[in-house]
């Protein structure tokens, strides 16, 4: 998500372009995230409503990389809708929410529509509403003290989303769409700050190798096919929302499109459906050169990255590995998740075989996203778009204030 990274490759298809194919309304509310420049933007990738922050967080602005408005805050945000930067008034993740439901409720009538609501919230830097720090100011005396007030904040800024999400399954109800809506929950990574109250028994937190880095919340509200309060006990990886939408949409895929991930839909019809073991990867990326020094410059290196921080994962085993005593020699560790989802007793020492069946794979796998990886060699200094545009706005008509429809 650095050096460029970010930009997902214009050959890529997306779940959006699929559903918009299928007769879809598509809108993007929040967080993009994977490319500056006009060819990368979500209304070039499949989007027709657009209502997005810059970068990876709003304000985010450092060298090499995507850049938001300058002195964008989390408070009465400019923000990107459409081809129009707009200053917003109230709280980022209160303007999102209002943005979709306006944007749901006058689609309603017209068409079936797939609302892609990416909260930045609660992504740091961690501010959130007083009202809602409050909340957990006397909660957190057990936290260090130089790390309390930003988890008072990030606790606050999920309950925050709490009330926003209860908002929006209201509005679903008042308009009479829940009978008829796929509603999803989920978050895009493990806690960021969370793991200093709780942290469920899992080992790691964001930005790390372990179990806590990857496993996430994911709740589906499907209607007439999922049954409310039960718990699927299953594997399961963001990738299968692609081919779950899909199907759901009766969407047909391009002939050439290769798929990851598999249909979720037989685990939310049936939690104890047959569900096929599988390997899945993970690698924690930011390589600079030779996998050394964040902010170090090109020429970029990821072969020496390989085993930079990385896991793959079966239904029962989680293999763990790090830069070793060379570039091609990982360390590693082999954890059973079932009788240890907190991997904190590594079996590499007994099952050797599995371990390197594992490692195995991750190589196959490795060769086979290696060709994907294009913005290696991408300009750092080059004059960011998405920033040009705003500017370019801002001397010619102004921003103008932002209005949400009833």
């Amino acid at each position: 998500t650095i050096y460029e990274r970010e930009r997902m490759a214009l050959s890529a298809t997306t779940i959006a372009e699929v559903l918009q194919d299928a007769g879809y309304a598509t809108g993007i509310f929040g967080k993009w995230h994977l490319g500056e420049d006009d060819a990368y933007q979500p209304e070039k990738r499949g989007f027709d409503e657009v209502f997005i922050h810059g970068a990876g967080g709003i304000g985010q602005v450092y060298p090499g990389s995507q850049a938001d408005v300058p002195g964008n805050s989390y408070f009465d945000p400019i923000l990107k809708h459409n081809d129009t930067f707009v200053q917003t008034e109230g709280y980022c993740t209160d303007v999102f929410f209002q943005q979709a439901l306006a944007w749901i409720n006058a689609k309603k009538t017209e068409q079936p529509f797939f609302a892609y609501l990416s909260t930045n919230a609660p992504h740091g830097p961690f501010i959130a509403p007083e009202e809602y720090a409050a909340i957990y100011a006397e909660l957190c005396d057990d936290v260090p003290e130089a790390q309390r007030d930003e988890v008072i904040h990030f606790l606050g800024m999920i309950t925050n989303i709490d009330d926003n999400m209860g908002l929006l399954m209201e509005k679903l109800d008042a308009w009479q769409l829940t009978d008829n809506t796929v509603l999803i929950f989920m978050t895009d990574n493990g806690t960021a700050r969370g793991d200093l109250i709780y942290n469920a028994g899992l080992r790691g937190r964001k930005a790390t190798r372990y179990e806590g880095a990857t496993k996430v919340p994911f709740f589906v509200r499907y209607p007439g096919v999922s049954t409310a309060g039960v718990d699927v006990d299953r594997f399961a990886r963001h990738y299968d929302l692609f081919p779950t939408f899909a199907e759901i949409a009766n969407a047909k895929l391009p002939a050439d499109l290769e798929i990851d991930g598999r249909s979720l839909l037989p685990l939310i019809s049936n939690p104890e459906s047959e569900w096929a073991d599988r390997l899945s990867f993970f690698h924690l990326g930011r390589w600079s050169e030779k996998g050394q020094g964040e902010h170090s410059i090109p020429p970029f290196d990821p072969e020496g990255a390989k085993y930079q921080d990385f896991a793959v994962r079966s239904e029962e085993w989680r293999l763990v590995g790090k830069l070793g005593e060379s570039a091609d020699s990982p360390a590693l560790e082999l954890f059973d998740m079932v009788t240890d989802p907190g991997e904190t007793n590594t079996l590499i020492s007994q099952y050797p075989e599995r371990a390197q069946a594992m490692l195995e794979a991750y190589d196959k796998w490795w060769q086979e996203v290696r060709p994907l990886m294009v913005n290696e060699d991408a300009p750092l200094d080059a004059k960011k778009q998405y920033l040009g545009n705003y500017e370019k706005q801002k001397a010619m008509v102004g921003i103008p204030k932002w209005t949400p429809a009833e």
